[in-house]
């Protein structure tokens, strides 16, 4: 797996995150699922196909379970780009899943439901790729009443409206509503709520827009446990950037200034030299010309002698 891939899914893995986003987006805010109940599944699943052993491999996955009984299995998958075929990798998983669980189930027991929710983090363009397999396949409606239909679980974070975003609890809140404002004004006013796991934020921000701005001191300055805030990290990498850009100028301006003063000396040195070789030539003295060309010391001496300055 890919550093990029590990780093987009660090945030939502905590128990708090996950159960924070499904209540927000799957029940209006409310907190039906509490973080303690959440139990991670492995991402990574086998399974059995035409006598070849297949790897299916999602973002995060994570079992509900109350009083040791499985509520359903809930998966979450991000997008940066619309996908076409997202509607089939979703069915694959659901179904990849329900197999597994047939696989171990024990006696007098069934499968637990599969929910599988799609994060789409674009703000460019909205989602403009098929939401359910009817819409994939086109299917017609003579074969609708014996093709089963499957919708996709997609919220468009960066078009979430505020009243949504402000029912998060945890830190995806500030997640939602960096994109948020990214679609609405390019730019980002960070908040100051103090965040828990603000480097995996930083981190997935990173990731899923190529934001940069915050990855430029995070190694260096979140192991000291000081900076909590966006707000902080914003005003941090300002001032870095600042200090940095001042650092660029001077140096800039001392390279520029030398180069100029170099171009104005050696300018001078041609209109002085070119004086001489012009009353050198004027008296006659072309040998004396042609040695001050390439004898230094006998240009200086002649640079005394007529008192060019």
């Amino acid at each position: 797996m890919g550093e990029k891939d590990i780093v987009e899914k660090l945030l939502e893995d905590y128990n708090d995150v996950f159960a924070d986003i499904v209540n927000t987006l799957l029940f209006g805010g409310e907190r039906v699922i509490d973080p303690n109940d959440l139990e991670s599944k492995t991402a990574r699943s086998n399974y059995k196909a035409d006598g070849k052993i297949r790897e299916l491999e999602r973002d995060v996955v994570k079992l509900w379970k109350k009083y040791n009984i499985r509520i359903a299995c809930i998966g979450l998958e991000n997008q940066t780009v619309p996908d076409p075929y997202m509607i089939f990798r979703v069915a694959g998983y659901d179904g990849t899943e329900y197999r597994i669980q047939l696989n171990n189930l024990g006696r007098g027991e069934m499968p637990c439901p599969v929910i599988t929710i799609v994060l789409y983090f674009g703000y460019e363009k909205r989602w403009d790729q098929p939401k359910s397999l009817y819409e994939a396949l086109k299917v017609p409606d003579i074969l609708k009443p014996y093709v089963n239909d499957m919708k996709l679980n997609l919220f468009e974070i960066a078009y979430l409206d505020r009243s949504t975003v402000d029912k998060f609890q945890s830190d995806f809140k500030v997640v939602a509503d960096y994109f948020v404002q990214m679609r609405e004004n390019r730019n980002y006013e960070p908040s100051s709520e103090e965040l828990d796991h603000i480097q995996a934020v930083l981190q997935l921000l990173n990731v899923m827009d190529q934001d940069h701005r915050f990855e430029m001191k995070m190694n260096e300055e979140n192991g000291k446990g000081k900076v909590k805030t966006m707000s902080e990290w914003l005003t941090m990498v300002i001032n870095d950037s600042e200090a940095r850009g001042e650092a660029r100028g001077e140096a800039r301006g001392e390279a520029r200034g030398e180069a100029r003063g170099e171009a104005r000396g050696r300018m001078e040195g041609e209109n002085r030299f070119a004086k001489l070789v012009k009353l050198l030539l004027t008296l006659g003295r072309t040998e004396d010309a042609a040695k001050a060309a390439c004898d230094p010391e006998y240009r200086d001496t002649l640079y005394k002698e007529f008192q060019i300055a």
